[in-house]
């Protein structure tokens, strides 16, 4: 297996995550090969000098690869994974970026035996979606999750935490069991509160437009994730809905109980909930 110096990276899909880790893997990689379905996608990212050639062939992006990186939706991933199999080289790192790893990771387990499989998931992004949006600083100071399958080599690992470095994003090995888990409450949950929170105040703005003026900076910071690409969030929510669906419930638990709370007028509760929970953040970050 190469060092990443000398080796050869197919970032299979240029929107904003592999747009990104393409152009802040140049010049850090013997080169950058750029996989998209449209020849227009390759063009803007040759002319942003992301990646050093491109493809629209799956095939023809993977044969010669030494490390591979799926930045697709991840449905899309798993189809991929089967996909470009057959055209894989020896000793080949295959990696993804998709934000939930279990049925990622059972596909991999179906990847040949010459092939290094590798999950990864990337805790950074923007609401904005497409290459456009792509920024090779994206992935810097973020935390990088990697899965290794119970297949995977020292050496395959060692390769996968020297990507991220160069990146300038920090590796964190997990399990796909905990990283779906814990994605589930700190990442998913958020964005699912964040629709509900846009789509609860629509009622309000349909009724009186002029509500938007009342829109302040907290509604803005908090509505924020309900703008992701929706593609990408459906794809995440049915590949770990069971996490999901058990963060939802614990969620709605909790605002169940402030309900509660506000229909007793039980300022004491209230003060007491909230003020724990305030504390709780205040030491989180």
């Amino acid at each position: 297996m190469k060092v990443l110096s000398e080796a050869r990276i197919a970032v299979v899909g240029l929107g904003l995550m592999g747009g990104s880790l393409a152009g802040a893997l140049r010049g850090r990689c013997r080169q950058v090969v750029g996989v998209a379905r449209r020849r227009q996608t390759l063009e803007v990212a040759l002319a942003a000098g992301l990646i050093g050639e491109g493809t629209t062939s799956l095939a023809d992006g993977v044969r010669n690869a030494d490390v591979v990186i799926l930045a697709t939706p991840v449905r899309t991933i798993l189809q991929q994974i089967d996909e470009m199999a057959p055209f894989l080289p020896s000793d080949c790192l295959v990696m993804d970026l998709g934000s939930t790893k279990r049925a990622v990771l059972a596909a991999m387990e179906r990847l040949p035996p010459h092939v290094q499989p590798l999950g990864g998931h990337p805790m950074c992004g923007k609401e904005k979606s497409g290459l456009e949006a792509a920024d090779p600083d994206l992935y810097w100071n973020c935390t990088f999750i990697l899965v290794p399958l119970p297949r995977t080599s020292p050496e395959a690992l060692a390769l996968g935490r020297e990507i991220v470095r160069a990146v300038g994003a920090r590796p964190l090995v997990l399990d796909a069991e905990r990283h779906d888990r814990w994605v589930a409450f700190l990442s998913h949950l958020p964005y699912a509160l964040s629709w509900a929170l846009v789509a609860a105040a629509e009622e309000v703005l349909t009724a009186d437009p002029t509500a938007r003026e009342v829109a302040a900076a907290g509604f803005r910071d908090t509505s924020r994730l309900a703008a992701s690409d929706v593609t990408m969030m459906v794809d995440i929510l049915l590949t770990n809905r069971e996490m999901v669906l058990h963060a939802l419930r614990a969620c709605r638990n909790h605002l169940d109980r402030l309900a509660e709370w506000l229909e007793q007028g039980d300022e004491g509760a209230l003060r007491i909930a909230l003020t724990s929970v305030r504390r709780q953040r205040l030491e989180m970050f």
